[in-house]
């Protein structure tokens, strides 16, 4: 299946919108495993087993990894995935952004040494910091539109031209992503859970892409309001939420918690639609 196929089954099979966000803490491990890192693949492999049937998608955040010096236990973790949990589509939030043969390594690492199914990325550099990722037939890419960080207002929400309703830059972004980039249905847009507005004018401008909507629990996202705002029956949301589901308890059970707390979270979600 492609990328886009895999996030619709998901959504079926777990009626689901929750993505929960791998990004291992050592410090912020429970008893037994706190404070060390080559704990960081059984960590995320019992949340991953405690959650796959509630989530439409896992997102783990490479810098997490490598920081601790853990890309052998990305790559442990995405095999693992792929073998106890190989109908949830992985998005590996890298957001790389390069050109040229650059860019053609980092779509390598993702899909290749990784074996993801989507990646995130940062559109600034044009259309030539896309384009080597979608010759990979059936892989997903996200690209930045309206984050959650206040800092986003920086370049995202301002205009192209002193011309009045010219669009925002985001909007130009979601244009893009919905119509001549494009090419092979791949695309999909990142915006965050903190600006529900934004959400849905992004779904006005590109009303068929999927939406990755981080911001969602620790960073303070309203689940109500941003499905209303985003989810469309032909259209995936993926709502990520991270912190407040690894980190549920800091006891040894940890991945029970984590269960419930993404059970919550999923349910909520699903009960937004109505």
């Amino acid at each position: 299946m492609t990328f886009i196929e895999m996030l619709r089954d998901a959504q079926r099979r777990n009626g689901s919108m929750l993505c929960v966000g791998l990004d291992p803490e050592p410090s912020r491990f429970p008893a037994g495993l706190q404070g060390d890192a080559g704990k960081i693949y059984d960590f995320c492999a019992r949340i991953v087993d405690a959650t796959a049937d509630l989530v439409i998608a896992f997102k783990p955040q490479i810098a997490y990894f490598a920081a601790h010096r853990a890309e052998g236990q990305l790559e442990r973790l995405m095999e693992h995935l792929r073998r106890n949990a190989p109908q949830v589509p992985v998005i590996l939030d890298a957001k790389r952004g390069d050109i040229g043969s650059t860019a053609e390594q980092y779509a390598k690492e993702a899909f290749e040494r990784y074996g993801a199914d989507a990646v995130t990325l940062s559109p600034f550099m044009g259309f030539d910091s896309v384009q080597p990722y979608l010759r990979f037939q059936g892989k997903g890419a996200f690209l930045l539109c309206r984050t959650s960080n206040p800092g986003g207002d920086d370049l995202q929400n301002q205009r192209l031209s002193s011309i009045e309703g010219s669009p925002l830059l985001y909007e130009h972004v979601a244009r893009l992503a919905q119509g001549p980039w494009n090419l092979n249905g791949q695309l999909g847009l990142v915006v965050g859970a903190t600006y529900p507005a934004e959400i849905e004018r992004v779904r006005q401008v590109a009303p068929t892409l999927p939406l990755l909507i981080p911001g969602v629990g620790a960073q303070g996202g309203d689940a109500v309001a941003t499905v209303k705002a985003g989810w469309r029956a032909d259209a995936p949301i993926v709502v990520n939420s991270s912190r407040a589901i690894l980190y549920a308890s800091p006891g040894e059970g940890f991945a029970e918690a984590a269960r419930r707390e993404a059970r919550r979270t999923r349910d909520l979600l699903e009960a937004a639609k109505q």
